[in-house]
């Protein structure tokens, strides 16, 4: 049986969005536990959020989540940021033992030349599971087992093309109960999340201030040919 994942997140093209937490853990096809996503940013505002901490009992904990997503009008570049600080994992202890993040971060941008995410955990510590890159390569798989079964995936620097050329950057993603315990349900415990569409056009020179400026430049090039223009055409006139 399938895990079921989390639902795939987009973007149009100049948008972006990002979050700090999002939990979704189902045991026998019921919501145990459905958080989030918590401290939500987008190009459509709010640009920027924040949250002081974050406490779900006996799934997660953190700290301070700080989320932003911004668009350049003028070159049509997206930025979305997620910081989540003071990250624990206790869902995760007793197969691997104390889990836990100083600071989980990703990052997602799109430019006129296409788009890019990242990861940077600082001070990873997963327990039995050893040790974990700083800058983890996309979609690094991390498996969680008890006994014989798995009961869990990480993935870190999870990268996702969404259908509509957007990009999703989980910094880590918790993927539970699978392979012969998948019966028994499934769940996702994703932190710090960000989401880029591709880059949207840039403001046009002919729009806004640029329109202005437009024909500033214009006239100034354009006044004096037309001088040129007229004391060329006077003497055959005259004639």
């Amino acid at each position: 049986m399938a895990l079921a994942g989390a639902a795939p997140a987009s973007a149009a093209p100049g948008d972006g969005s990002a979050y700090g937490v999002k939990v979704d853990v189902k045991l026998l096809g019921l919501d145990a536990v459905k958080a989030g996503p918590l401290a939500e940013a987008k190009t459509a505002g709010p640009t920027t959020n924040s949250l002081a901490k974050a406490n779900l009992t006996g799934i997660l904990t953190a700290g301070a989540i700080n989320t932003e997503a911004k668009r350049d009008d003028n070159s049509g570049a997206v930025t979305a940021k997620a910081s989540t600080a003071d990250v624990g994992l206790p869902l995760l202890k007793g197969a691997l033992g104390d889990v836990g993040v100083k600071v989980v971060e990703a990052t997602c941008t799109a430019t006129q030349k296409g788009v890019q995410g990242a990861t940077n955990l600082v001070g990873a510590n997963l327990g039995s599971a050893g040790a974990v890159d700083a800058t983890p390569a996309p979609n690094t798989q991390v498996k969680v087992g008890l006994g014989n079964a798995n009961v869990a995936t990480i993935i870190l620097n999870e990268q996702i093309k969404n259908g509509d050329g957007s990009l999703t950057v989980n910094a880590i993603h918790v993927k539970l109960l699978g392979d012969a315990l998948a019966p028994l349900g499934s769940g996702d415990v994703i932190v710090s999340s960000a989401t880029c569409g591709p880059a949207g056009l840039p403001v046009p020179l002919a729009s806004g201030a640029g329109l202005w400026i437009g024909l500033g430049l214009l006239g100034a090039v354009a006044v004096p040919v037309g001088i040129r223009v007229v004391r060329r055409r006077r003497p055959a006139t005259t004639a």
